[in-house]
């Protein structure tokens, strides 16, 4: 899982420029799966069938990472950039980012003043993205674009991959191509043979700004059960508003509601119940700062019961995420198990006794 993890978070995928991970996981997954293609949106789809008649789960875990976009180039060769998904402008200052250009990949800094002139600036002043720029040791517009960078190039966070403990890593995209490692995993680790019905695993695009990628799937799909799988930010650092509810290396989190879901009851303490049959550490999850693919395909077609598996994550949308491999992989193990013991739709909706209700 770790290679896979650390092959994944290399790879240069922000919102809307996912085609290079489509294309690895596609590639990964020849010969493991049915059927495999990517539709109009980008989104890769990929569909494994049991090898008897049973219900179909869809699982999404999406592959685009918070990232930035070339917006404009200064007479001086420095960069101003926008922001593709959500970031705290906080942490951005002497970050080091890697720019997709037509030619290859560029590394650029964001630059920041001096320690020596804080004396003659606020020091409490944060500067909003707008007003930052990366610098990527070009002298002038002419010599940025001699290195093959134009407006509308991606930006990623500079790619790494640093043990922490053995099991505790750091880098940049854990959210989500943590998720697609556990999928790609899962599909790789089914045996036809153990498990009845369909698997449709869609990786998803452009989750980060509005799960569009999801949207665009929700219409072609129907499903008995749908399960997204996505990180979730922990509570268990000091800062005062944390409030250890969800804790690093305590188990994969099953989603109680966020603010783009309420999980289907029945889905949620079927999630719950085989964890406990697998012996999987698990943590139930009520957090309402988060969304996830679950939430279009929720209301996808005539509504699909939905649920999430969460991998507990510190750090989220910078470029030093950090998760335990023990999440990781108690998050896989549980959604194998799951598919192995799904159920169709008619079994998580809520049951009607008309006779006894006269």
């Amino acid at each position: 899982m770790k290679e896979l993890l650390e092959r994944l978070t290399s790879i240069h995928g922000p919102c809307g420029y996912e085609d290079e991970v489509a294309i690895y996981i596609a590639n990964r997954l020849k010969g493991q799966v049915d059927s495999i293609e990517i539709d109009n949106a980008g989104n890769l789809i990929a569909i494994k069938k049991g090898q008897k008649p049973g219900p179909r789960i869809i699982v999404a875990a999406h592959m685009d990472e918070v990232g930035f976009i070339v917006k404009k180039i200064e007479e001086n060769g420095l960069i101003r950039f926008e922001k593709l998904g959500g970031h705290d402008d906080r942490i951005l200052l002497s970050q080091r980012v890697q720019i997709k250009t037509a030619t290859g990949l560029r590394t650029g800094v964001i630059g920041t003043i001096s320690a020596h002139m804080v004396k003659f600036d606020d020091p409490a002043k944060v500067r909003i993205h707008r007003n930052l720029y990366i610098d990527v040791g070009a002298a002038s517009r002419e010599e940025v674009m001699e290195l093959g960078i134009e407006i509308g190039d991606s930006i990623s966070w500079f790619p790494h991959f640093d043990f922490l403990t053995e099991t505790r890593i750091a880098g940049k995209a854990f959210d989500d191509r943590a998720g697609c490692a556990i999928l790609v995993k899962a599909l790789e680790d089914l045996d036809p043979a153990d498990f009845a019905g369909e698997v449709t695993a869609i990786f998803t695009v452009q989750e980060e700004v509005g799960l569009r990628g999801a949207r665009v799937a929700a219409h072609q799909f129907d499903g008995d059960v749908a399960i997204a799988l996505d990180t979730t930010a922990v509570s268990d650092t000091p800062e005062e508003m944390m409030d250890k509810t969800l804790e690093l290396g305590a188990g994969v989190g099953i989603k109680v509601i966020d603010f783009s879901l309420i999980a289907n009851k029945k889905v949620k303490n079927h999630l719950v119940k085989v964890a406990k049959e697998q012996g999987l550490a698990y943590q139930l999850e009520v957090f309402p700062g988060i969304g996830t693919d679950a939430g279009e395909l929720s209301v996808a077609q005539h509504g699909i019961p939905a649920g999430v598996l969460s991998i507990p994550s510190r750090y989220a949308h910078s470029s030093i995420e950090v998760v335990d491999l023990n999440d990781v992989e108690a998050t896989r193990q549980l959604l194998v198990a799951f598919i192995k013991d799904m159920k169709y739709a008619a079994d998580y909706r809520v049951k009607l006794d008309l006779e006894e209700a006269k």
